[in-house]
């Protein structure tokens, strides 16, 4: 009962956070399922996103400036990335880790420490919604909205022609060049689009939660790739809405199994480990499957 209780009282906060980053899910989605990149720089333009933001607050700047400045670099760290892919032939896994590793450096360059505290500057929210980082329900509503409008606006844009030409890129790449699609330019924009997203997050999370930290990215991409999994899991991605909607539903399936872990007494600590070994789980059981059938398929042709 105690274990109940204590998980029933965080779902309101767990349902907010869920929602705030699933921004990041889908951010690791745009690359990884619709361009076939798996991108890794977005651990890093979380962190620019909130040191950036949480910086230039504390230097006076307006907060609607601060985050549009943050967007504008999580969109720049995309763009190189895929640059380092697309001209120097660079692995994309490689690229994403050298420019997660540049950006840890510009973070401390930026903040000048490791940690920016906030607590006693208006943000973005003080000046829309004054009090609304007390307010539970309204950060609900309000990241229910962002998810929707988010999922509304990349379901538009992909059925247009651009969108369609951004889909074919990531289905056969040498096929869409064949057909005069600039690759380079979608790869380009579609990493720069999905890391100024995850920025977007980085500032928001900066500014609701008080403080930015050169490591508040840390695993972010193992939880976003495990809310990814759950959400295909839970609607799968036959079709563009579903795709597009996965990493909202899977953050918030995700968030609420690990508070029910908190709640069940799982330390801290292990939360990471648990969150790899099932996502380790997820993606090796159904081709440990396959190949058994497989096997057993080849087993039978040669009896």
């Amino acid at each position: 009962m105690d274990v109940l209780s204590s998980f029933l009282n965080l779902v309101p906060v767990t349902l907010a956070q869920g929602l705030l980053y699933g921004l990041v899910a889908f951010g690791i989605m745009v690359p990884f399922r619709l361009l076939n990149f798996p991108d890794l720089s977005c651990e890093g333009s979380f962190p620019l996103g909130g040191c950036l933001c949480a910086t230039l607050l504390t230097a006076q700047v307006s907060p609607g400036l601060a985050v549009a400045l943050a967007v504008v670099a999580g969109f720049a760290a995309g763009c190189v990335t895929a640059l380092i892919h697309l001209r120097l032939k660079i692995n994309t896994l490689l690229a994403g880790i050298l420019v997660v590793t540049m950006l840890w450096s510009l973070d401390l360059r930026i903040m000048g420490k490791s940690n920016v505290p906030l607590f006693a500057l208006d943000t973005l929210f003080d000046v829309l919604w004054p009090g609304f980082t007390q307010s539970i329900v309204g950060q609900v509503v309000a990241w229910t909205a962002l998810a929707v409008g988010c999922v509304g606006l990349a379901a538009w844009l992909l059925r247009t022609d651009i969108g369609l030409a951004f889909r074919a890129v990531g289905s056969n790449e040498t096929m869409a060049r064949a057909q005069g699609i600039s690759t380079a330019g979608a790869i380009v924009f579609g990493l720069g689009a999905a890391n100024a997203l995850v920025a977007f997050a980085g500032a928001t999370v900066a500014q609701t939660q008080g403080y930015a930290d050169v490591a508040m990215g840390f695993g972010l991409l193992i939880n976003g790739l495990a809310a990814l999994i759950i959400g295909e899991a839970l609607i799968g991605r036959r079709s563009v809405l579903a795709q597009l909607a996965a990493p909202f539903v899977g953050s918030v399936v995700y968030y609420q199994v690990i508070s029910l872990g908190l709640a069940a007494g799982v330390h801290p600590s292990d939360l990471k480990l648990v969150t790899a070994l099932f996502v380790l789980a997820t993606l090796g059981v159904p081709a440990l499957r396959s190949a058994r059938r497989g096997a057993a398929a080849d087993r039978r042709l040669r009896a």
